[in-house]
């Protein structure tokens, strides 16, 4: 059903229910507001929009002129004029005469080229509840033929024990397997209608489990049971999982780092040739490329010692010992003292085989986060607590560069992009700048720290 609002300059609102029986399709009959305490009867001086013209929830429909000033009449919800009943410039049409017709999809407006009010409407189509609403003052009660007074319990969006709802809210609530039986009290229009921004915003309670929405969705009722007892609330749309409070923790703690901790970003394309031509030479075994990426931040930490560091308000904390972290799918491994452990021995500390040199429970003071093993070219992370910076890698990439041999233009290398992230109370751009400069070097040259 589709709610249009009377904009004056008062907030006191006045209903207007329209109940039609018929054989059209599903849609609803606008009649006449009351705009003001004496208005009996207005007329149109403007239809905004066309007939078979779409509109959305805002936009103004028509301009009204009432015994005592023009009035904008907008829309509450999407919709589309299918038919316009009042003409502009016509005689004045007594409060609760019907003005117009809206359908809710443009299909359907076919239907109503011919329509006249009470003409047809008796086919036995299902019962609609059309509201009309204004922020006037509220009018004295004007006898309509086609006008009742809001049933009993319409506050709470239900009239006679039926929900009250827009039609593009029952489209929504259906496409989405929302339960609108379920929403009734929830609605945030008048009398508490449920219009579509409703049903789009609503989260049903964990403890209850729907029914038809299982149905829709085709999840099982004991898969929904099962779900509802670990802490998951499903819909037809989306299933809701309480968070852990490792999780939550987590959460708060990244938030208050992107709104505390002043950002800035630094990028730089590295190549991997050398680092892939030592891991063939066989000189260093099978370590991973992961792990002398690793190793060449904690060479690049201690020729940059300021990027090993926190801020700690009224001053800066210089770590001495680089605590190298490296963030893994679900997990993070911390390696203490990094700086006097070799490839081989990062290489086993990241991949769990070496459990002293790991610790979920240690705090490291610089992060490595490599995301190219899921494609990702690039990635900018935010910074953990604790520390001034982090190192987003991305997947390596065959690209074409200038060549150093003499007569050929152009040679194929191995690429991969690298992305720092810098708190810049304790690392200015300069010294960011250094840093990822000596990481480069050393990855493009590693058996300088080998």
């Amino acid at each position: 059903m589709m709610l249009l609002r009377a904009t004056t300059r008062t907030r006191t609102r006045t209903h207007q229910l329209l109940r039609t029986f018929t054989s059209y399709p599903n849609h609803e009959i606008v009649g006449m507001p009351s705009l003001s305490p004496t208005m009996e009867s207005g007329s149109i001086l403007k239809w905004s929009v066309s007939e078979g013209t779409a509109f959305s929830a805002g936009d103004v429909i028509a301009e009204i002129q009432t015994d005592k000033a023009t009035v904008d009449f907008e829309a509450q919800d999407d919709a589309v004029l299918a038919k316009i009943l009042v003409e502009e410039g016509s005689e004045e049409v007594s409060v609760g005469d019907p003005i117009c017709v809206l359908v809710e999809d443009e299909e359907d407006v076919g239907a109503f080229v011919d329509y006249v009010p009470g003409d047809g409407d008796g086919g036995g189509g299902g019962e609609e509840v059309v509201e009309v609403v204004n922020d006037a003052p509220a009018a004295a009660p004007v006898d309509a033929p086609v006008s009742t007074p809001p049933a009993a319990g319409s506050s709470s969006g239900s009239i006679d024990g039926r929900v009250v709802a827009t039609p593009l809210a029952h489209k929504v609530a259906k496409d989405l397997g929302v339960s609108i039986a379920s929403m009734v009290g929830s609605g945030s229009g008048p009398n508490g209608r449920i219009i579509a921004d409703d049903v789009r915003e609503y989260v049903p309670p964990a403890s209850v489990v729907v029914e038809d929405a299982a149905a829709v969705s085709g999840v099982s009722m004991d898969a929904v049971s099962s779900a509802a007892a670990s802490g998951v609330a499903v819909s037809g749309a989306f299933s809701d999982a309480t968070a852990s409070m490792s999780q939550q923790q987590l959460a708060a703690a990244l938030t208050a780092q992107k709104q505390d901790v002043p950002h800035y970003y630094l990028t730089v394309d590295v190549k991997l040739d050398s680092i892939l031509a030592l891991r063939s030479s066989g000189v260093i075994g099978d370590v991973s490329v992961n792990a002398l990426l690793c190793k060449a931040a904690v060479c690049a930490l201690q020729d940059c010692p300021v990027m090993n560091a926190r801020w700690m308000d009224s001053f800066v904390r210089m770590y001495h010992e680089v605590a190298l972290e490296y963030s893994l799918p679900g997990k993070s491994v911390v390696i203490s003292n990094a700086a006097s452990k070799g490839a081989t021995h990062i290489d086993a500390a990241i991949n769990n085989d070496e459990e002293s040199s790991s610790t979920s429970a240690a705090i490291g003071t610089f992060t490595v986060v490599n995301l190219g093993m899921y494609g990702i070219k690039g990635a900018a992370p935010i910074i953990r607590p604790g520390q001034s910076g982090i190192l987003g890698i991305g997947s390596a990439e065959n690209v074409l560069v200038p060549s150093a041999v003499e007569g050929e233009e152009y040679a194929t290398s191995v690429v991969s992009t690298a992305t720092l992230s810098c708190d810049h109370r304790v690392v200015d751009g300069a010294v960011g700048a250094q840093w990822l400069a000596a990481f480069k070097k050393y990855v493009e040259n590693p058996m300088s720290m080998i």
